[in-house]
């Protein structure tokens, strides 16, 4: 899966003269945390919601209310953004991006065509995939296997969840580890759970580490509301 498939497109951006004020009221208009900085329609900058937040004086300040705010007013995006900027290309692999924002600390890139702005990546976009990928926005009946490290092994698995009655809506391999063969992920709906549990016990090149039905989870509250 590649950048050009999940990044957000035509995303709004701002220039080196734009205004702390005025950079706040985009984001907060658009509902965004990432502003590309364009100088002639060249990008040249970048700024997420963090630069605003710490350019803000600290609560320690002596300054006054007014004095704080005119401050901000005249303070602009060249001198807090971030340049140069790490940006990708539309056929980076979706993985290399969020490798590199691992790696950098960053949360969102801009994503090129040669020297032309045409979206941004983030760790929105990142998590919003893994959501789909592993079929988070699915119920099913969901189980982890470690495949036996043999030719065939994946196939197995799949060959039982069909005759079992079911049809794979999610499959997520995971890395090899120092026990042989690696780990994978199936969502699945309509299979028949004691069936299936059977035939992978019985006919496929692979371990049960885990099995249940997965519904839509809901978070937890702590604390009071104020």
């Amino acid at each position: 899966m590649y950048v050009g498939r999940r990044m957000s497109i035509n995303p709004v951006t701002a220039t080196p003269e734009t205004t702390y004020a005025q950079a706040y009221k985009l984001m907060n208009e658009h509902h965004i945390r990432h502003l590309p900085i364009l100088s002639g329609g060249k990008l040249v900058g970048f700024v997420v919601e963090d630069d605003l937040l710490k350019a803000q004086p600290s609560s320690a300040t002596t300054l006054s209310v007014f004095e704080i705010s005119s401050l901000l007013e005249n303070l602009q995006l060249r001198d807090i953004m971030s340049s140069p900027v790490y940006a990708v290309e539309e056929d980076c692999p979706l993985e290399e991006a969020a490798a590199i924002m691992l790696d950098k600390k960053i949360s969102g890139m801009p994503v090129m065509r040669g020297e032309e702005l045409v979206g941004i990546i983030t760790d929105s976009d990142v998590l919003r995939t893994l959501m789909e990928v592993m079929g988070g926005d699915q119920e099913g009946l969901t189980f982890s296997v470690r495949l036996q490290d043999k030719p065939g092994a994946l196939a197995s698995v799949t060959d039982a969840v069909a005759k079992a009655g079911g049809n794979i809506i999610s499959l997520v391999t995971f890395r090899p580890d120092q026990r042989g063969g690696g780990e994978i992920y199936i969502k699945q709906q309509g299979a028949n759970q004691k069936l299936l549990e059977e035939i992978i016990a019985n006919d496929a090149l692979a371990d049960m580490l885990w099995i249940g039905k997965v519904e839509q989870y809901q978070p937890r509250l702590y604390g009071k509301k104020k």
